[in-house]
């Protein structure tokens, strides 16, 4: 497959123009429609009772008293859901024994959808209140005693895996989900032993709360009379949660379950899983003869919804006294959580191992991931996961041998990048790059940033009483999850392709329905530029839907920066197809042959006398009528594609961060950040521009201020907005963003993955930086969150 003819970025033409998003209007003026807003005939409402213990027997849980209060409907508990399946984990780590909580269909079991016997993290589901009012549900939570046997708590992945630690699971010995390696283990141990250099770094990649505007929500309807259910949830994948809720958890004919996603507040991961709340609203339906609603609260989503990160790795790199890198170990224990969540031991183990090499040319590499049960809330994607940590632990170890061998970090950089002629490119860990222009794109950044002014920005800010540092970071983030067969091998069981359908209506109106669902992406916007990009017509005719799986065609969702990689040509594709339908059906109007006929700029003429043609909307009510078509052209356009790629692609990028330091306060400033990416082809870069701006800041909320807490009991203390520190405006930087163009052969509209790419450089980029702007005093590490206080140590000669 090639990339596609067409020049995508020329402004005369939709694809590649920098328009509006056309969802931004509804979103700013407050009319969307999220899982909070639906209001039904007769709506009961849940509250679900989540343990307040991190791990405990359940003696004995009284519901009475709560039963009695006024409004209540219905008080339940695990007893009353025998029937419901554990939510199943559909990612096993690849070609390794794993050891999971059972499940009666053999598959890897996740979890309970109510916890009738141990629970295992504060948050821990073990009760639900259904009532008239969500006030009402609430009251009868506080009225439900639980009797509790205490348990000992673990909450860190290193000492779960020791002798004699609290263990979480009969089913698995010793906390050990799996032990995952990749790599050459015997090449790399020789190129460390045999090396000039050799340095070394433990890293605590902390655990991170994934904090979407909209926390999760989940609304349940059942049709007595059809049998049919209706789950209204914020999810990433309608069509997954489908499939699973039906077959894997509640044992229903998939036909008879229906799901929608109404508009989504965001996601960065969290809502691509499955959840307790998804199964008991359907069941409580069914049971009430109602619908049921439920709605997150702040601090529920940061007791139950999915984490990010969280490794503890030690990690080595050995070279040559001149820069040359030899070889890149890294062995990291990943804390999963309680349980294993919908994908997690994916994401923990080769989302993060086979990445770790970033943008160089590493002889020899090899990462092992001992992957961990604790007492905390189960792990999950968190933007740019997997693919962050390991651009953090490489991007540390490429600084720290710059230091030790006395070189400039850039300039060792460049002398390990990728060369140009070598892609494809296989990394020696599983992923083979597809295309790339690394030299390029590293050498646009440092320009950009002034990197060869930094000596006298630094003097300067002395004299100020700050300390002023540069930080560099490259990546390489695999995205446009697929294609299917190759995510077999590494354990997901599913699909991972991507469909899109068109339709063309009698009067030239098009609509586009994808098997993806946005989560504030921007889809209407993008995929319209590109249906009309290839018909040739007004972005303005094109309608876009998604997110409903009774109207869509089958799809696998948003993740992974898949949707303009993934769905994007899936409508190309599917577009195609009506552009050719219509030539040939343009042909028979204008009685030509049809190697005398073109289609372009949304009309089919005549090749020798371009006069004599057929506009689009003409063409349209011609199909519509079916008149004086051939037999072999069916009347109406009714297109679907169903896209698989031949392999992933392999977005890159370099980032340069900019810090000052106070010496009085420790607290540090980012005062400048410069982003070169390479996304391949850009569908629109006005909103590609936003998300990677929003990834930015995202990836500095990790490196100086997010963290989630948990103290000795497993109690999660930073379990609100006043506890965990996200960044804000006014934490945002001066952003100096640019681009490469590397377009990918893997798919008909060249592009990669976009979407959380730039969430994955800037934690390591501004942890540099700092250690720079600190190196004079001996420092060469610090832990995130760099918080002011932890920097101010440093700078009075502490130890971390």
């Amino acid at each position: 497959m090639t990339a596609m003819t067409t020049v995508v970025g020329d402004h005369n033409r939709p694809l590649g123009a920098p328009l509006d998003s056309r969802e931004d209007p509804q979103l700013l003026r407050g009319r969307a429609t999220y899982v909070a807003d639906i209001e039904l005939p007769r709506m009961a409402h849940m509250a679900i009772l989540g343990s307040d213990r991190a791990h405990a027997r359940i003696l004995g849980i009284d519901t009475k008293a709560a039963e009695q209060l006024p409004g209540v409907l219905k008080v339940a508990t695990a007893a009353d859901f025998q029937d419901v399946m554990p939510l199943p984990c559909i990612w096993i780590p690849g070609g390794v024994e794993s050891h999971f909580p059972p499940h009666p269909y053999g598959l890897p079991g996740a979890r309970p959808v109510l916890t009738g016997d141990t629970v295992r993290h504060v948050g821990d589901p073990i009760a639900v209140v259904v009532a008239e009012t969500p006030k009402q549900a609430h009251a009868a939570l506080r009225a439900i005693t639980v009797e509790y046997e205490p348990l000992p708590v673990v909450t860190r992945a290193d000492h779960a895996l020791e002798e004699g630690a609290p263990q979480l699971h009969e089913a698995v010995p010793g906390n050990l989900n799996a032990y995952w390696t990749c790599g050459d283990r015997e090449r790399t141990d020789r190129a460390i032993a045999e090396a000039e250099v050799v340095v070394e770094l433990d890293l605590v990649n902390q655990r991170t709360i994934n904090s979407p505007i909209e926390p999760r929500g989940a609304v349940g309807e059942y049709d007595a009379a059809t049998g049919e259910y209706t789950l209204h949830a914020s999810t990433q994948g309608p069509h997954n949660h489908r499939f699973l809720l039906s077959a894997l958890v509640l044992g229903i004919p998939f036909n008879k379950l229906r799901v929608v996603a109404p508009t989504v507040g965001g996601s960065f991961g969290t809502k691509g899983y499955l959840y307790p709340d998804m199964a008991l609203v359907l069941k409580l339906a069914k049971a009430l003869g109602r619908p049921v609603k439920w709605v997150d609260t702040r601090t529920g989503l940061m007791n139950s919804t999915v984490q990010g990160r969280d490794h503890r790795q030690h990690v080595t790199l050995a070279g040559t006294r001149d820069g040359r890198i030899t070889a890149v170990r890294c062995t990291s224990h990943a804390n999963l959580g309680a349980y294993p969540s919908t994908i997690g031991p994916g994401v923990a183990t080769a989302l993060m191992g086979r990445s770790i090499t970033g943008m160089y040319d590493v002889d020899a590499a090899f990462c092992e991931v001992y992957a961990a049960f604790t007492n905390t809330v189960p792990l999950g994607a968190q933007r740019g996961s997997g693919r962050a940590e390991a651009a953090f632990l490489m991007e540390r170890l490429v600084d720290r041998y710059a230091a030790e061998i006395g070189q400039d970090p850039a300039a060792v950089r460049r002398k390990n990048l990728v060369p140009a002629e070598k892609f494809p490119y296989d990394n020696g860990l599983g992923w083979t790059y597809d295309s790339g222009s690394y030299q390029e794109n590293f050498d646009k950044a440092l320009a950009l940033a002034g990197y060869a002014d930094m000596p006298a920005r630094k003097a300067e800010a002395r004299t100020r009483g700050r300390r002023l540092g540069v930080g560099l970071a490259t990546y390489v983030a695999i995205c446009g999850v697929g294609p299917s067969t190759r995510m077999s091998q590494e354990g997901m069981l599913g699909g991972t392709w991507e469909s899109a359908n068109i339709r063309v209506h009698p009067t030239g109106e098009v609509t586009v329905t994808v098997g993806s669902a946005s989560t504030g992406q921007s889809h209407g916007t993008v995929f319209a530029q590109v249906a009309a990009d290839v018909l040739g017509i007004d972005p303005e005719l094109v309608q876009v839907y998604e997110g409903d799986t009774l109207k869509a065609p089958y799809g696998q969702g948003t993740y992974g920066s898949r949707s303009f990689s993934m769905a994007g040509p899936s409508v190309a594709l599917t577009a195609g197809k009506v552009k050719e339908k219509m030539r040939r059906a343009g042909a028979a109007l204008l009685q030509l042959p049809e190697d005398q006929v073109v289609y372009e700029g949304g009309r089919v003429f005549e090749r020798a006398n371009p006069e004599n043609g057929k506009a689009f909307a003409d063409l349209a009510m011609a199909c519509w009528y079916g008149w004086n078509l051939p037999p072999e052209i069916e009347p109406a356009i009714d297109e679907t594609t169903h896209f698989d790629p031949p392999g992933f692609n392999y977005p890159f990028g370099t980032h340069v961060a900019v810090v000052e330091v106070d010496e009085l306060t420790g607290e540090t400033e980012v005062v400048a950040y410069t982003a070169v990416d390479d996304a391949g082809n850009i569908g629109n870069p006005k909103i590609v521009e936003g998300q990677i701006e929003g990834s930015i800041l995202h990836g500095l909320g990790q490196a100086l201020m997010e963290a989630a807490v948990y103290d000795d009991e497993g109690v999660l203390i930073s379990s609100d907005l006043r506890s965990y520190a996200l960044p804000r405006a006014a934490d945002a930087p001066f952003f100096a963003l640019d681009k490469t163009v590397t377009p990918t052969p893997h798919n008909v509209l060249g592009a990669k993955g976009a979407g959380e790419i730039a969430t994955v450089p800037p934690a390591a980029a501004v942890v540099n930086a700092v250690v720079d702007a600190l190196s004079d005093l001996g420092v060469t590490h610090i832990d995130m969150p760099l918080t002011p206080e932890k920097v101010w140590r440093r700078l009075r000669g502490e130890a971390q």
